[in-house]
C-alpha cells in the first residue's frame, strides 16, 4: 500500500479505499478521480504545498473543483506571502510524487490546512498516495491524522 494508508490503518481510523485506472496524459488529476469514480468534485480534495515567504512548505487541502488562495492560506498560516512550493521540495519533503501527493504519511510533517467546506460533508476524498488511489474519510479524521486546522483558503 502507500504511506497515508498504512498511517489510517495503524491508527485504526474510519477510512475506504478507491481506486481507478489513471490516464498519465491528464490535465487535472483530482478532475480525473472525481470523473472515474463518479464523485461530486466538491468532495474530491486536493493537496497543494506552498512555500512561506521563510521558506517554509505548508500543505493545503482544498477542492478540485476550485484553487488555493494562496492570500488566504498565508493569513491562517500567520505568514506573509505564501507561493506555490518548488514541485521537487513538495515530493522531497512529502516522499510523494506530483499528482499523487496525500496530506497523510508524509515524510516530513508539514503544518496542514485544510478547506472549511470539507466540514460540510459526512466524508471527502483525497489522494491515498499514488495516481489512481483515493481515500475516502471525514474531514475531521484527516484533520487529525495531520494535526491539521480548519480554515477558508479555497476559491471557486
Amino acid at each position: 500500500m502507500t504511506p497515508a494508508i498504512d498511517l489510517l490503518k495503524k491508527a485504526k481510523a474510519p477510512f475506504q479505499v478507491h481506486s481507478y485506472s489513471h490516464d498519465p496524459k491528464t490535465a487535472s488529476y483530482g478532475l480525473e478521480a472525481a470523473e472515474k469514480l463518479n464523485l461530486d468534485p466538491a468532495r474530491v480534495f486536493k493537496t497543494l504545498l506552498a512555500a512561506s515567504e521563510k521558506g517554509e512548505l505548508i500543505v493545503a487541502v482544498v477542492p478540485v473543483a476550485g484553487s488555493l488562495d494562496l492570500k488566504a492560506l498565508a493569513a491562517a498560516a500567520g505568514v506573509k506571502k505564501a507561493d506555490m512550493a518548488d514541485p521537487v521540495a513538495a515530493q522531497r519533503s512529502t516522499g510523494y510524487l506530483l499528482g499523487g501527493i496525500s496530506p497523510l504519511g508524509q515524510k516530513k510533517r508539514l503544518r496542514t490546512f485544510i478547506d472549511t467546506s470539507a466540514q460540510q460533508f459526512p466524508s471527502i476524498h483525497v489522494s491515498a498516495g499514488r495516481r489512481g488511489l483515493e481515500v475516502e474519510l471525514s474531514g475531521a479524521v484527516l484533520a487529525q491524522h495531520t494535526n491539521a486546522q480548519f480554515a477558508a483558503i479555497g476559491r471557486e
